[in-house]
């Protein structure tokens, strides 16, 4: 030390009588806190430490601070063996300075709980004066305390020598410290005190890292367990390191068992070793991949990624293994192949319509193919996904295909699939078509009489065997799939005309439904357009309180060859045209007023003549005779305008309203 006992003893006297005379010759961090004490008014004659907690607080924090306590007791007993039978003491304390436990010489813990030096004893600066572990506390720093170093005189036979100790954020949590008769003082025995601070530190870090390893990979491994897709995880060896519960019920193994195993013991991919497919460098995503072991043979969708540490070096190998009817459900959700149309949702009472929902509901208790014939826009789409959900099939997937939209020379990749290579810029892996993705399922095939000829015989073949074979393949598939075909075409004309093959039509032709044109059905019209209507108000924010009475006049006089999809389309128009509350004859589309005069007799049509000629000179003056904007605002050509001015001597008007 800078001083001895003989020259600290008067400068501490002087400073508790009041005198600083010499103070500076008092080591700063001392200094500093003998002048704390005094401000807080620390008894510096206190012959022990008078603040002590009960045993059952002492219980408690001992209890709070277990988790480093357990840790520091090891490093404790290592000092102490140390120094056992030289006049020490190894104590620990909290971040409050509560002593919380201690290891000695018998003879020194004697002599020193004379000043309270005990478990639960309160050794902070406020209670204890300046101190190794109360004045460490505050400076956050290691330090050895002398003699009369310390404030109160209870300390001064004593030296001390401690060192806080951090949580791995840096907060202090506890001191460690050595304390002796002030004659056995050495500066080693603060490097000692540092030294176990820092080991109890390191072990605390280390038990930080390894709780949150812990905590980490029990995490990974509920991920694991609660992804749908069976995940293998392998080491740079090819040994596996996880495998969760759905990928061990795929291979059909106990997940436990196969840790530690290599892959190539567990199962095979197309036949051969599974590590040809887990190269370091490779990548795999979605590829169909025949998995087969003892226990299992499967057909599933693998994909692989490798596994890198920091500096880029190949650490293992991730396998996301999905059976093919589970990647076939995924592609179902994600492609959105459902249908949502029911019975309840079709609207019509007229007898031809109910004949045809009759017969439907017969075709859905059935699994027979179905046939749907009728004009465009007639609802072929919306009846087969009624028939689709009220069958023993509405909880598969709903697919459908429009023969005629697609290209002739894709039809067969988009009905049957393909494999890898099949044709240039095929997928790698391959990819199923719409038969294996409606696997238990329904698949609508729109447009049915558009198919080419020589694809005819194909589907023919998936009627009959309930089997497919992908494009470029020769795996056959087996299929369980429900067909609804549809069209609008006369197929028995295209039979006779060698369009379309015969013994395809009947095997098609089993159950038959005729849907009824919008003509054939008008007591419907009001009914439909009303429901349309509905609909399209909440679509568009808007509300019609009033319809003009001589619209139904007009819709039913049309002769809808767009049927139910045209009347939709009017319904909306209308609404876009209305700006108030009522819907008038001048915001249906103009061909129909067109169209419902030739056709109405002259009773009929002379009210409706009267209201168009009325809204023609209503428009003329509106656009002061700009032929172009009333033709615009009618949504007629130029040339239909001037036929009816011309028709209801309105040519002459032009004139008079462009001079006004």
């Amino acid at each position: 030390m800078e001083l001895l006992p003989d020259e600290l003893k008067p400068i501490w006297k002087d400073f508790i009588n009041g005198s600083e005379k010499n103070i500076k010759k008092v080591r700063t961090v001392i200094r500093e806190s003998w002048l704390r004490c005094k401000k807080a008014g620390v008894n510096p004659y206190q012959k022990l430490v008078e603040n002590i907690i009960n045993t059952d607080n002492l219980k408690s924090i001992k209890q709070k601070n277990k988790y480093w306590l357990e840790i520091a007791r090891p490093v404790m007993q290592t000092l102490y063996n140390f120094v056992m039978s030289s006049g020490f003491i190894i104590s620990i304390s909290d971040n409050n300075g509560i002593l919380l436990e201690m290891i000695g010489d018998p003879d020194i813990v004697k002599d020193i709980a004379n000043g309270n030096f005990i478990p639960g004893a309160d050794w902070s600066e406020i209670s204890a004066g300046t101190n190794g572990i109360g004045t460490v506390l505050i400076t956050n720093k290691p330090l050895q305390i002398f003699s009369f170093e310390h404030y109160c005189i209870c300390s001064h036979k004593w030296t001390c020598s401690a060192a806080p100790i951090h949580d791995p954020d840096g907060q202090i949590i506890g001191v460690l410290d050595m304390t002796g008769r002030y004659e056995n003082v050495h500066p080693h025995t603060l490097g000692m005190v540092v030294a176990g601070a820092d080991a109890v530190e390191r072990q605390i870090t280390m038990q930080k890292i390894w709780l949150e390893r812990n905590r980490t990979n029990r995490l990974c491994e509920a991920l694991m367990e609660s992804i749908s897709e069976g995940i293998i995880a392998t080491n740079a060896d090819g040994k596996i390191i996880h495998i969760n519960q759905v990928a061990a019920q795929i291979l059909k193994v106990q997940a436990e068992s196969e840790i530690g195993k290599d892959i190539n013991e567990v199962f095979k991919c197309n036949g051969k070793d599974c590590k040809s497919i887990l190269n370091k460098n490779k990548y795999i995503t979605d590829e169909e991949i025949d998995i087969s072991n003892e226990h299992s043979n499967t057909k599933a969708v693998v994909t692989t990624r490798p596994i890198r540490d920091n500096e880029g070096h190949h650490e293992g190998n991730v396998m996301i293994v999905n059976k093919i009817s589970r990647a076939r459900q995924l592609a179902q959700r994600m492609s959105g192949a459902t249908a949502k149309v029911t019975f309840e949702d079709l609207l019509g009472n007229s007898p031809k319509f109910k004949e045809c929902l009759h017969i439907a509901n017969i075709a859905a208790s059935s699994d027979s193919t179905v046939l749907l014939l009728g004009e465009s826009g007639t609802g072929k789409d919306v009846l087969a996904q009624a028939i689709h959900n009220a069958s023993c099939r509405a909880k598969g997937p709903f697919v459908v295909l429009n023969c005629g939209a697609v290209p002739k020379d894709l039809i067969g990749s988009e009905l049957f699939g393909y494999v890898e290579g099949a044709f240039t810029g095929a997928r790698r892996g391959g990819n199923p078509g719409k038969f294996e993705l409606a696997e238990t399922g329904t698949i609508f095939l729109d447009e049915i009489g558009d198919m080419p000829p020589e694809l005819q015989s194909n589907l023919l073949r998936v009627i009959e065997q309930k089997t497919i074979t992908r494009i470029g393949g020769n795996s056959v598939i087996p299929v369980n799939v429900r067909i609804i075909a549809a069209t609008n075409r006369d197929l028995i004309k295209e039979v006779k005309l060698g369009n379309f093959r015969e013994d395809l039509f009947f095997r098609l032709n089993v159950i038959t439904i005729n849907l009824v044109p919008l003509r054939e059905r008008l007591e419907d019209l009001e009914l439909l357009f009303l429901h349309f209507l509905k609909k399209k108000e909440k679509q568009m924010g808007k509300k019609i309180y009033e319809i003009d009475e001589r619209i139904w006049n007009i819709l039913k006089c049309h002769s809808w060859p767009g049927n139910v999809r045209e009347l939709q389309n009017v319904v909306e128009r209308a609404i876009n045209m209305c700006d108030g509350s009522k819907l008038k004859l001048e915001h249906l589309p103009a061909y129909l007023s067109e169209q419902t005069n030739t056709s109405l007799n002259k009773e009929n049509s002379e009210p409706i003549a009267i209201y168009e000629k009325q809204l023609i000179m209503k428009l003329l003056k509106n656009k002061k005779g700009n032929i172009s904007q009333v033709a615009k605002e009618l949504g007629v050509a130029r040339s239909t305008l001037y036929r009816k001015m011309s028709k209801y001597g309105l040519i002459e008007e032009k004139k008079v309203y462009r001079e006004l």
